[in-house]
């Protein structure tokens, strides 16, 4: 038995299909209105449909909260809800995140206590965003980004998870349990797969802590020598023991290499800088096996903001991201007319590959 749509309803949709004529966006739009009547036309249940009010709401609230402060890059800070204020990795926590926002980041975390609350800290609430998530026992932001407008409340972690690493330019990864891990897994499979652009993994803690230590070492005992992923794969963390060091590896990143996205087949790398030919032929030179077919060519570009950069473009094996992380830092090792000054930290609203 089908039910007739309310005359309201059709109306409103009516108004809307006019509103999309003139969108910027709109046959894409249009494809999601055509999505939502084909899962109408499905069986989906209450709960279903359920996950998937659930699931836009949060990216409506996420996107409007996020879209005015695109331009700026910003680092997401994950780790244990559990530090007490007195661990070294608090302190260490408040450092990164102060230091982060010093070299113009805004700063990303889970809006809760331990370690949340100390990058919150760090960063203060107006250069910090909180991304908590409702849970069937009282989860409250912490003390230094409740109440802030770039705070959020994500029905679901999925969505959570998306604008964690939708959003961000950078993550650094303090000790923590299954929570933390699993960020960090998830990072690390969604760029080891071409899902989420190329950004700098940090893996941090106090000098003489050898937490990151340990995790390496069961890393290459359990997943590389079983030959589970490759060893270019390590290449797509780092790790280090200060603020500074963290802030350096994170800016060194972003030295020469401006973003990266994918245009059909083939990945351009955007530059602060142009490559003279004799680099050019040197990058091809060592980097043939990141390539399925044809050169690493150099051409000019437009940014999503319309501005003029240079970048690489070429057919990437997509297999190959721990080499592509090689090359990136080939890069950000020349030495270019004008790479002696200081960039600021603004990312291109296209970055995403």
């Amino acid at each position: 038995m089908t039910s007739q749509l309310p005359d309201a309803i059709r109306q409103q949709l009516a108004d809307l299909a006019l509103e999309l004529d003139d969108h910027s966006h709109g046959t894409i739009a249009c494809e999601v209105l055509r999505t939502l009547v084909a899962i109408s036309q499905s069986n989906a249940d209450s709960g279903d449909w359920e996950l998937i009010n659930g699931t836009l709401a949060d990216m409506a609230e996420a996107l409007d909260v996020f879209q005015p402060h695109r331009q700026i890059r910003k680092v997401a800070i994950f780790g244990s809800a559990r530090t007490p204020e007195d661990d070294p990795v608090y302190a260490l926590t408040v450092d990164v995140a102060a230091q982060a926002v010093a070299c113009g980041f805004e700063v990303m975390t889970g809006a809760g206590p331990g370690v949340m609350e100390a990058a919150n800290r760090g960063a203060g609430a107006g250069q910090s965003f909180g991304l908590n998530v409702q849970l069937p026992f009282e989860q409250s932001a912490n003390p230094f980004i409740d109440g802030d407008e770039k705070l959020l409340t994500f029905r679901h972690f999925h969505t959570r998870k998306l604008f964690f690493l939708r959003e961000t330019d950078a993550i650094v990864v303090m000790p923590g349990g299954f929570g933390t891990l699993d960020e960090l897994f998830e990072g690390l499979t969604l760029i080891q797969t071409s899902k989420n652009p190329p950004v700098p993994i940090v893996l941090l803690c106090p000098q003489g802590d050898d937490y990151w230590e340990r995790w390496h070492s069961y890393v290459d005992r359990a997943l590389l020598d079983r030959g589970l992923i490759s060893a270019e794969d390590n290449g797509l963390y780092t790790t280090a023991s200060t603020a500074e060091e963290a802030l350096h590896q994170i800016q060194d990143f972003y030295r020469v290499f401006h973003a990266s996205r994918f245009r059909g087949e083939h990945l351009q790398l955007l530059l602060h800088y142009e490559l003279p030919a004799s680099e050019l032929h040197e990058i091809n030179a060592r980097f043939q096996d990141l390539l399925l077919g044809g050169t690493i060519t150099s051409l000019l570009c437009q940014d999503e903001s319309g501005r003029s950069r240079h970048c690489l473009e070429f057919w990437f094996n997509q297999t190959k991201v721990g080499r592509l992380y090689a090359l990136i830092q080939y890069l950000n090792n020349l030495t270019l007319p004008g790479t002696g000054q200081q960039q600021q930290p603004l990312r291109s609203l296209g970055q995403a590959a």
